[in-house]
């Protein structure tokens, strides 16, 4: 245990944690926890606590843990090369090749990946791209994104700013003057009770319009958005959503960006959300899944339409000005082509959706019915479960309360991990493809044992 103690000293003294409170952290009040292994869907803490991951890191750990055949990828490719630049035509074996896998599997219509390192600066590629496009397109004032409250695209300059979430816009003097947002897909949150799914996307439909028309379309350059929002509380479109926030797009000239960090590779049981979806964009960003985060690695595919552009753009100003030390990193990339193969070989996608759609069949006849469950949602391997003060009115908690964080760590005492999503009290699960029936009766079980333990 000094060991232990020695870790949670240097902890506290030394390392700035994401997403934490960094005082309570720094005086001991929260918990250093130290995760020393895992394999399959659970994890195991220095102390010997081993528990189900329902959330597979942060959505990410899309094949499992302990995938020694992405290990040694990665290894193998260590001691061969382990690293070389993508500057001015340069590649490794690896990095071309999962570009192959990657651009074989995207949708018809996209043309080149370029690679980054997070979902984050994978959106900030696709910023640039779209203003370069405009530049060369001699639109140079069509330059304003649109995103959607509550979305998550990042936690950069740019990519903070279209994240619709207060949480991480606050005292960072985001979110920037050129990005705008538009009504969030959330029908749960709909205003009018009465209102259908249909007539809730008319209403969000009609927003996206008006918002258009204040601002000039010949200001917009772009609407990002992702095929199930993720982190503003894993929200389903309603029925008819993309299609129509589509054809606004298209006849106004604007770019879509898929953000398919979450869902890319698998986590609706198709490949890609755009596909599940049958939306047609101009940019994808990737990350999480292309990896299942064994290494960092994001992507950015660009679409035909958009390629010839930007070759027009070399052609008339020389070589394109952006690139990072890292894209398209020799090691990052082995552990992306095994990991793609694994998925393949497993067949997960299929899973994913087969195992997801008894996941939240199953937390539905749990906990559907109880007072304070508001809502149980997903798609694919996706599932929340949103707790209400009120169910018939839709009332929600007092945030202060947190009712949500309570109910996670009720689970976790448990031995299962759900994440508490942020501006709401909503239970969080997006475990690894290859969770089994079994372990999602235990994620389920545990999730309806605490709302007992804390709303009775």
């Amino acid at each position: 245990m000094l060991t232990n103690d020695q870790l949670a000293q240097w902890d506290r003294e030394n390392f700035f944690h994401a997403s934490t409170h960094l005082a309570q952290h720094a005086r001991g009040e929260t918990p250093t926890r130290v995760i020393t292994g895992a394999s399959g869907v659970h994890i195991e803490d220095r102390d010997g606590n081993r528990m189900l991951d329902a959330f597979a890191g942060l959505y990410c750990v899309n094949v499992g843990y302990g995938r020694t055949e992405i290990a040694d990828a990665i290894a193998e490719q260590a001691k061969s090369l382990a690293y070389y630049h993508a500057y001015v035509g340069h590649g490794t074996e690896a990095s071309i090749t999962l570009s192959k896998m990657i651009m074989d599997r995207a949708p018809a219509h996209m043309s080149k990946v370029y690679f980054g390192m997070s979902g984050s600066d994978a959106n900030e590629t696709n910023i640039k791209l779209v203003w370069y496009y405009n530049n060369i397109l001699g639109r140079p004032e069509k330059k304003k994104i649109i995103s959607r409250w509550r979305g998550y695209h990042g936690s950069g300059l740019m990519t903070g700013s279209m994240t619709g979430l207060e949480f991480f816009h606050n005292k960072f003097d985001l979110p920037l003057s050129q990005v705008l947002h538009t009504d969030t897909p959330y029908y749960f949150r709909r205003a009018d009770n009465d209102q259908t799914e249909e007539e809730f996307t008319t209403q969000c439909v009609a927003s996206l319009e008006d918002l258009i028309a204040r601002e000039g379309a010949d200001t917009i350059a772009a609407f990002i958005g992702e095929p199930v929002l993720g982190t503003g509380g894993i929200v389903p479109p309603p029925a008819g959503y993309w299609a129509a926030i589509q054809a606004v797009l298209d006849k106004h000239d604007i770019l879509l960006i898929a953000d398919e960090v979450v869902t890319g590779f698998g986590r609706l049981g198709t490949m890609f959300g755009s596909d599940h979806y049958g939306m047609k964009p101009d940019l994808i960003a990737i990350a999480k899944g292309l990896t299942s985060a064994y290494a960092p690695l994001s992507g950015s595919i660009v679409s035909d339409k958009m390629w010839k552009v930007l070759e027009q753009g070399t052609d008339e100003n020389g070589p394109i000005g952006h690139g990072w030390t890292y894209s398209a990193h020799p090691i990052c990339a082995a552990a992306g082509v095994a990991n793609l193969k694994l998925i393949d070989d497993l067949d997960l996608v299929t899973n994913a959706g087969r195992i997801g759609a008894y996941l939240n069949a199953a937390m539905r006849d749990a906990v559907g019915s109880h007072s304070h469950v508001g809502e149980v949602r997903g798609e694919g391997l996706l599932c929340a479960v949103e707790l209400a003060a009120d169910k018939d009115t839709r009332t929600l908690y007092d945030p202060a309360q947190k009712i949500g964080p309570q109910i996670v760590a009720a689970m976790a005492a448990d031995g299962v991990i759900a994440r508490a999503m942020p501006q709401g009290d909503i239970l969080g699960f997006a475990p690894p493809f290859c969770i089994t029936e079994s372990e999602v009766d235990q994620v389920v079980a545990a999730t309806a044992k605490a709302i007992k333990t804390v709303l009775g």
